[in-house]
């Protein structure tokens, strides 16, 4: 028997083209054009635009919706807000992890480590890494408000893995942060996710610093 993959929404096709970089910030979204693109009708397109739309994922100019993009003040609020709702939700994984929660996290790593030359693929990898700590937190309150801190952060158009490396220091960030998961640490692992968090931003804010000195030269 052939195992059937579950159909995707609307929404869940447009936000992984999002998030995958197919339409960047300041792109222009058409019904029609999506439609054909996902093979679905032009009905679900429109009640996905208007979802996206009222999580501030989509921005009007004049009559059409384009991707929204974040400015300075914008990605330094996000990340304040991911920053504290992931070092909880490692400190909540140190207490409820299962041993095979903790054994995946640490396989996560280990295979993550042959993705150092791929950025992309390893941005990837560290989206599934964050989000199996926050299920591993086992509060589905948190998993939620998580997911929509991080549907926001697909309105950044590169990841900040891309810097150079950034990439082996994730991983050994990860590693902290795992260690301190199984040893059962709530406060260690909350430093260490924050700590993190906030190196990801400053290597973001320095990825944006030189690309503003290139736009400007």
């Amino acid at each position: 028997m052939t195992e059937t993959r579950p159909v995707k929404d609307a929404y869940t096709l447009i936000l992984e083209a999002i998030d995958n970089g197919i339409y960047k910030p300041g792109d222009r979204l058409v019904e029609s054009e999506l439609a054909e693109r996902f093979g679905v009708s032009r009905t679900p397109i429109r009640e996905a635009l208007q979802r996206l739309e009222t999580q501030s994922l989509l921005t009007r100019d004049g009559r059409s919706l384009i991707v929204a993009s974040l400015d300075h003040n914008q990605l330094a609020e996000l990340y304040i807000v991911r920053s504290e709702l992931e070092g909880l939700a490692a400190r909540l994984a140190a207490r409820h992890a299962t041993t095979e929660e903790i054994r995946l996290l640490r396989a996560m790593i280990e295979e993550d480590r042959k993705l150092i030359d791929d950025p992309q693929a390893l941005s990837r990898a560290n989206k599934r890494f964050h989000k199996q700590i926050h299920l591993a937190s086992h509060n589905r309150y948190l998993v939620q408000q998580l997911d929509l801190v991080h549907r926001s952060m697909a309105l950044l158009a590169t990841t900040s893995i891309s810097f150079e490396g950034r990439g082996q220091q994730t991983l050994e960030e990860h590693h902290r942060i795992v260690e301190a998961i199984a040893a059962g640490d709530g406060d260690r692992a909350y430093e260490a996710l924050k700590a993190h968090i906030s190196l990801a931003f400053e290597t973001r804010l320095r990825q944006d610093s030189m690309a503003l000195e290139r736009y400007s030269v």
